[in-house]
């Protein structure tokens, strides 16, 4: 039976454009990143790096000006529909799962979203979870095995209990390779708000 659902964040709550960034980049005349940045980015999801390093990384490699890189950097970001709120809300009021968030995530993303949504939608958001994992603040990250076990580990959760759902394959795969019951979900044609289908005694 499942008694715990951990959820992803990007595309199972709040929309994105992942090719966001990349299209800006093209109309400055940059096709794409190298190697070097897109491991800088990795390493900036688990809080090695700092914000500060990386917006003067950015700006420097590719002349942009002052914070423009963070601007194109949250062009992915989307809207957070009203129906999976409401949809989320009504979980935790049910009481029937614990409910936590493990998200692949960093500071300018999450200071946008605090910004966007406002601090008092943001913290009644956060409320919705027992624990709200982001990796930039717990310095790990998916699809590595040792998050999947930080989460299970830290509050004491079986696998086999244990629903975990993620726009991303490798992700989902990662931690069905431990146990975890998972749902890789896709956002062009899922929704978040469609759970309880997807969950099997």
């Amino acid at each position: 039976m499942i008694k715990n659902i951990i959820f992803d964040f990007g595309d199972v709550f709040l929309n994105l454009d992942k090719a966001g960034p990349s299209k800006v980049l093209k109309q400055k005349g940059i096709d794409s990143m190298i190697n070097e940045d897109e491991e800088l980015l990795r390493t900036y999801e688990v809080g090695k790096v700092t914000s500060e390093e990386v917006i003067l990384h950015f700006n420097k490699n590719y002349s942009l000006k002052n914070d423009e890189f963070k601007w194109i950097w949250n062009s992915m970001l989307l809207d957070f529909p009203d129906h999976r709120f409401d949809f989320l809300k009504n979980l935790k009021s049910s009481n029937k799962y614990r409910l936590f968030l493990l998200s692949n995530t960093n500071e300018i993303h999450i200071d946008w979203v605090k910004e966007d949504w406002g601090m008092e939608r943001y913290d009644e958001f956060k409320s919705c979870f027992e624990k709200f994992y982001l990796s930039h603040e717990i310095h790990l990250r998916k699809p590595n095995t040792d998050i999947y076990e930080f989460v299970l580990s830290e509050n004491q959760l079986k696998p086999d209990e244990t629903f975990f759902i993620d726009d991303t394959k490798v992700n989902t795969d990662a931690a069905s390779a431990i146990g975890i019951k998972t749902w890789n979900i896709d956002p062009r044609n899922e929704d978040i708000t469609n759970l309880t289908s997807m969950i099997k005694p």
